[in-house]
């Protein structure tokens, strides 16, 4: 979508002059005397206000007949982790135990109203109350090892238990005195060629791999944390780690199969489906009505439709493999020009 909004404009167009990082993936600027579109962070030489036009996306300034600026490379670096929130996080998980205040981030030369602002942009919440749940995971797993609450308490640096008792309950929605092992999704954000992701897993395995801007995600948030009977804490996980070791590898051209364990609740209907979505050949391409017959359900286009549209673990599961009987692509809730991309990645590989 193009951004019509006066004041947005020049909000975008200040940013793009003083190479703002903290409005990355925010916009992307066609340049109407170069034909070129870029990022808020590009070096080249600044163009007039009156001769850009400001876009919520890639594919609309691809749509508006704009192509990427050499310089900054916009389908690289749109969705980079800017380095100040880098510095930020690096600094939280140095002491983990320590709350980093305004101060602190001032002191180091960050900026609390740009880290807020890029932490509500792509988390929802904000850089404390990130910090919050990281601190109360660890304060979980000390609690669940035995180590007593006051120690633990104290360890995370609040001078009463029933102040720490108050956040543990907000943030984990249970007393830290209950020692009942808790259902936790471990929930992460990370950056690919092809724009954000959601990564989260359970002890089990990845259970979601989407993009951020996917529709209906907050949907799939809440199905999940009901299918599970488990809450969505923002926290690491070896599942985590192994998945995104496997996408950058995905993305590199250097891995054409996934190893990481999966956690799929759903039917035993709907696992069939994706368990054949996983066996579509790197470069291939599949109809629905294919998919029907390699499960010997000849009948079940229309269901084997709905359960490629409830796979929430793109990419790993292939459903961006998946075209219509006339070979047109299909809809796919990463969007049509990801797919594309996908696909075009696969063959090359």
């Amino acid at each position: 979508m193009q951004v019509t909004d006066e004041s947005k404009k020049l909000e975008y167009y200040n940013a793009l002059v003083d190479r703002d990082a903290s409005y990355l993936g925010s916009f992307i600027v066609g340049v109407k005397t170069t034909g070129i579109f870029c990022i808020a962070t590009c070096r080249a030489r600044k163009p007039k206000y009156e001769n850009v036009e400001f876009y919520d996306g890639i594919a609309t300034a691809l749509h508006h007949g704009f192509r990427p600026c050499k310089i900054c490379k916009p389908t690289e670096n749109i969705y980079d982790t800017p380095a100040f929130v880098t510095q930020a996080i690096d600094l939280m998980k140095s002491d983990p135990k320590q709350k980093v205040k305004d101060y602190m981030l001032r002191n180091v030369g960050i900026a609390p109203e740009k880290l807020r602002r890029w932490f509500n942009k792509n988390y929802g919440i904000t850089y404390h109350a990130y910090q919050r749940m990281y601190r109360m995971n660890i304060a979980y797993q000390e609690l669940q090892s035995g180590k007593n609450q006051a120690d633990v308490a104290y360890d995370q640096g609040y001078e009463s238990l029933s102040g720490f008792g108050y956040t543990y309950k907000t943030v984990l929605s249970q007393s830290p005195s209950d020692r009942k092992t808790k259902n936790f999704i471990y929930l992460q954000r990370f950056s690919t060629p092809l724009g954000p992701m959601y990564v989260a897993c359970t002890e089990q395995g990845i259970c979601l791999l989407e993009f951020t801007d996917r529709r209906m995600l907050e949907s799939e948030f809440a199905d999940l944390q009901k299918r599970l009977q488990a809450q969505i804490i923002v926290s690491n996980h070896n599942h985590i780690r192994q998945c995104l070791i496997e996408i950058d590898q995905y993305f590199e051209g250097t891995r054409t199969q996934f190893e990481v364990a999966l956690d799929t609740p759903g039917t035993a209907f709907q696992n069939t489906v994706w368990e054949a979505l996983r066996k579509i050949p790197l470069g291939q391409t599949r109809s629905y009505q294919d998919l029907a017959l390699f499960i010997n359900n000849p009948k079940a286009v229309r269901a084997v439709a709905r359960a490629n549209g409830m796979n929430r673990i793109s990419i790993i599961i292939p459903c961006h493999r998946v075209i219509g009987s006339d070979g047109a692509l299909t809809g796919y809730g990463g969007g049509l020009a990801r797919k594309e991309w996908l696909l075009r990645h696969e063959e090359a590989i």
